[in-house]
């Protein structure tokens, strides 16, 4: 949603600008789509490795749930929490389909392959270009079938990194809630994340940069800022409380609750944090992205290190179990003291890696990784490599056959089993690719 003046100057991939007809892209000029195989050792981030064990301690969590006392004591005080029903029935926003979209907006899209659907944010969020979406997860990671309830959802995760007006310095972490029950008119409301106050009796914002979400069952995991002790945050879906004051500041005010402006917050019922203190680039890892992989048992997040466009050092890649105790739903699975250890761990010279998926082909004996990562100078086109341990391989497009043919400032990935559809967002469009699409794609 940001628009920042690089975006207006021309692109490598600019004259395969998408221009949509309907919900359907169509590129300008034709994608030459060639085999990874022929990318130049700079490029191709070649096989993962399987991490040391000596190295995997690095990877433990340690839960931290916020007290239930706690909890109850903030919805005795702001009233009574209320669910994702309420949230996208109060809706005041709009996506527009592409065709809507202005053509620099479109221009942040993939070049190959070609999105199915693509949508950009309402002019009230664009009007004010403060925030930057940078993850996505659906009500497909939350059910196996697909809904929540009785509708199809999209979370989008958004950061504020404005540097004027109230909100300014506060690093402030939002998702949208979008009812995606209509392709074609998806509407959505903002809510604020937020961390109680050890009492009960308050709660601040999440100053966070929220690169990566998952939203299994009822809980919804989002990263934290790099180089925090925290890794996730955990937030509870029942657990959405209304403000009662239109205001700039955040928590308890004179006449109520107020939110910078936002008619509900979502407070963070639990974290995992790194025993060993401060994420590093020797020591415990500061995560960068996540997703859900439904193709293991149990189903498990995947976590992507956060390190550098660019970086010549090996990102670690890596997954935990979620539980399967109904009473602990939505929460990995945790040893006696509370203590989530890493099932499978490897390491890529993928850099700067914004997405990322673990998904097993049927009848494959091992999953295959997606990762998508920015150019090194950060401007322009992304990748998006399909890598296991013995290879990488990327779609090449564009007169030079360059490999950056993905989204422009591309976040998280989230895979929707039931539709086959890929989401992601750029920091100005929602967007879905078909995965058959991106294996296509890969050769």
């Amino acid at each position: 949603m940001k628009h920042r003046g690089r975006h207006r100057r021309r692109r490598r991939g600019q004259a395969l600008r998408a221009v949509l007809t309907g919900t359907a892209l169509a590129l300008t000029a034709a994608a030459t789509l060639i085999s990874a195989s022929q990318a130049t050792v700079a490029d191709d981030p070649g096989p993962l490795k399987p991490l040391a064990a000596a190295d995997t301690a690095k990877l433990r969590l340690q839960e931290r749930p916020v007290p239930r006392r706690t909890l109850d004591r903030l919805a005795s005080g702001m009233g009574r929490p209320v669910g994702v029903d309420s949230v996208l029935r109060s809706a005041d926003r709009t996506l527009r389909t592409a065709a809507e979209c202005a053509a620099d907006d479109r221009d942040s899209l993939p070049v190959a392959p070609e999105p199915e659907r693509a949508y950009c944010w309402d002019p009230a969020d664009t009007a004010v270009p403060d925030w930057r979406t940078a993850s996505v997860t659906t009500s497909a990671d939350a059910d196996d079938d697909g809904l929540w309830g009785e509708h199809r959802v999209v979370l989008a995760g958004a950061t504020h990194r404005g540097t004027d007006g109230p909100a300014a310095g506060r690093d402030l972490a939002r998702v949208a809630f979008v009812d995606a029950d209509d392709p074609a008119r998806l509407a959505y409301r903002w809510v604020l994340l937020v961390v109680p106050t050890a009492d009960g009796r308050d709660y601040r914002g999440l100053s966070s940069q929220v690169s990566g979400m998952v939203w299994y069952q009822d809980k919804l995991l989002v990263t934290t800022a790099t180089g925090r002790a925290d890794a996730l945050y955990v937030y509870d879906l029942n657990r959405i409380q209304r403000t009662t004051v239109d205001g700039t500041a955040i928590g308890r005010v004179p006449g109520g609750w107020s939110a910078d402006g936002h008619r509900y917050v979502m407070p963070a019922v639990a974290a995992y944090r790194y025993p060993t203190g401060r994420c590093t680039a020797t020591g415990s890892p500061c995560p960068g992205t996540i997703s859900l992989d439904r193709g293991t048992a149990p189903d498990s997040l995947v976590v992507g290190e956060e390190t550098a466009a660019g970086s010549d050092r090996r990102a670690r890649l890596w997954r935990y179990a979620f539980g399967s105790d109904p009473a602990r739903s939505g929460l990995l699975a945790t040893d006696a003291a509370g203590r989530a250890d890493a099932v499978e761990a490897y390491t890529t010279r993928a850099a700067g890696i914004r997405g990322l998926l673990s998904y097993r082909p049927p009848g494959s004996a091992r999953p295959v990784w997606y990762l998508g990562h920015p150019p090194g100078d950060l401007d322009g086109h992304g990748s998006l490599w399909r890598q296991d341990t013995e290879g990488a391989r990327s779609a090449r497009c564009g007169s030079d056959a360059a490999h950056h043919c993905w989204a422009e400032d591309a976040g998280s990935l989230s895979y929707a089993q039931r539709t086959g559809e890929v989401w992601s967002v750029t920091d100005r469009m929602l967007f879905a690719v078909p995965l058959t699409a991106i294996d296509r794609s890969l050769g």
